[in-house]
């Protein structure tokens, strides 16, 4: 009796978890953002100089700035324990360390004097986030840059860890922010290719690169491109299609005689860089490739 009883307990408790792999398979399929895959026109926001750039030398910021939750005190699950469990580490960082974070960030903004930056992990209304309006905040930190805004990842309920529902990472709105003190006459999302294996793709970003362009003095533009590569990417297979796409933006604008710039997070090191120069056998078993060195003609620069 007591062993019919274990099996139906147990049959009960399997079925139950097939059922929740199911459940959120199906709703995630069917909630499914699908993003325009052509090019799409994005709103510019705020003021900006309408006047063509003049100046010789501008300067440039990248930042991936992890949503305000990956600072020196997160432990981000997903490099640790993967997908299944969260054991130790953190699902989302606690409010008051992501309010410290974004402050910290808006701090920077206000102070770098910069003329462009270029952000990438900028959330709008995300559970791992604590639904901070992240474009909101940084615009008032800066009220005279125009902005643009390009989302890469909408998710209804990101499920992992998938054996902690109680614990999921939960809903994503986020993309590329992209502030400039001159004001571009176009701005354009371009929506990359190459996609994860089903059903990953469901959960994961769909990612972008935002183009800009600038009028400037002497009459050719300056063409501005944000982007966000992907990551968790082994083999490096899915940027091996997104590098030639950027490779054609980037030199398709050069060839007509305008002044190119990408930055953002590759997911990738220059070309010959070692991935943990900086912090070497501190890579948590992460590993990034390198761009390879001909991605570029002659006479393009890494910096």
């Amino acid at each position: 009796m007591r062993k019919r009883l274990l099996k139906r307990v147990l049959g009960a408790l399997l079925a139950l978890f097939f059922l929740y792999f199911a459940v959120i398979f199906i709703y995630g399929w069917v909630s499914d953002w699908q993003p325009a895959e052509g090019p799409e026109a994005m709103t510019v926001g705020q003021k900006g100089d309408t006047a063509p750039i003049a100046d010789s030398v501008l300067s440039f910021v990248t930042w991936n700035i992890g949503f305000g939750g990956l600072g020196a005190e997160s432990d981000f699950f997903y490099d640790d324990e993967g997908m299944w469990y969260s054991g130790s580490s953190m699902t989302r960082c606690p409010r008051p360390l992501v309010e410290k974070n974004l402050k910290g960030v808006e701090a920077f903004l206000q102070n770098e004097g910069a003329d462009f930056f270029l952000l990438q992990e900028v959330d709008e209304d995300s559970d791992r986030s604590h639904r901070i309006p992240e474009c909101k905040m940084f615009e008032s930190a800066l009220p005279d840059f125009a902005t643009t805004y390009a989302q890469n990842y909408c998710c209804d309920r990101v499920p992992i860890p998938l054996l902690e529902p109680w614990n999921a990472y939960g809903r994503v709105r986020s993309g590329i922010m992209t502030m400039s003190r001159y004001r571009p006459e176009e701005a354009i999302r371009h929506q990359l290719p190459g996609k994860y294996p089903m059903p990953d793709r469901i959960f994961q970003l769909d990612r972008c690169a935002a183009l800009h362009r600038y009028a400037t003095a002497g009459g050719k533009d300056l063409v501005v491109i944000n982007l966000h590569n992907s990551a968790y990417d082994p083999g490096d297979r899915i940027k091996a299609v997104q590098l030639p796409y950027l490779r054609y933006l980037a030199v398709s604008e050069y060839e007509k005689g305008n002044y190119v710039i990408l930055g953002g997070d590759w997911n990738q090191c220059p070309p010959y860089f070692k991935f943990d120069a900086f912090m070497p056998g501190k890579t948590q078993g992460y590993q990034q490739g390198n761009i390879p060195p001909d991605f570029f003609p002659e006479g393009w620069t890494f910096a």
